[in-house]
């Protein structure tokens, strides 16, 4: 098997998001750190990144395959990370300054549309700039923007690569 081949990365990317998500159901049900409503989405955009690339993995995509999926996945890379930055820009401002919590998710589904609650969870609230954990001085907000850039190159790469 050639660890360098379209296939091989791909399968990895899908392997680190896997360790990801492992690593955040750990933070959630063994440390008790709830998620707040940008660390979910910042799940979704991993989980969607893993999908990319699992499918792309067991396809074994040539040329274009590759680039077709590597847009795809770097979309939800470039999604995630701007996410991350929202939250980092949240973590940094003064605590009078954040906007108030959110009601229940189940509530905002049966009493608002779509687009409202979309707009209500991306814009973040004070739940979101609580720092209830720290590896090396970063909080998880901060290593999930360094993953996303590293989960963008690699997606970046793969559209440069000329084999």
């Amino acid at each position: 098997m050639n660890l360098a081949s379209p296939r091989s990365l791909f399968l990895l990317a899908f392997i680190g998001c896997v360790l990801m998500m492992i690593a955040a159901l750990y933070l959630e049900h063994v440390v008790g750190l709830a998620p707040c409503p940008l660390c979910i989405v910042q799940r979704i955009c991993v989980l969607g990144f893993g999908v990319v690339c699992l499918i792309a993995a067991i396809h074994g995509p040539r040329k274009t395959g590759r680039r077709v999926y590597s847009v795809l996945a770097m979309l939800f890379a470039v999604a995630g990370g701007a996410t991350a930055t929202r939250q980092i820009w949240l973590q940094s401002i003064p605590a009078d300054q954040l906007p108030s919590c959110l009601p229940s998710l189940e509530y905002m589904m049966d009493a608002l549309p779509f687009q409202e609650i979309a707009r209500l969870v991306l814009h973040g609230t004070a739940e979101c700039a609580e720092v209830g954990w720290t590896l090396l001085g970063m909080s998880i907000p901060e290593w999930t923007l360094l993953a996303f850039i590293a989960m963008a190159l690699f997606c970046f790469w793969q559209l440069l690569r000329r084999d």
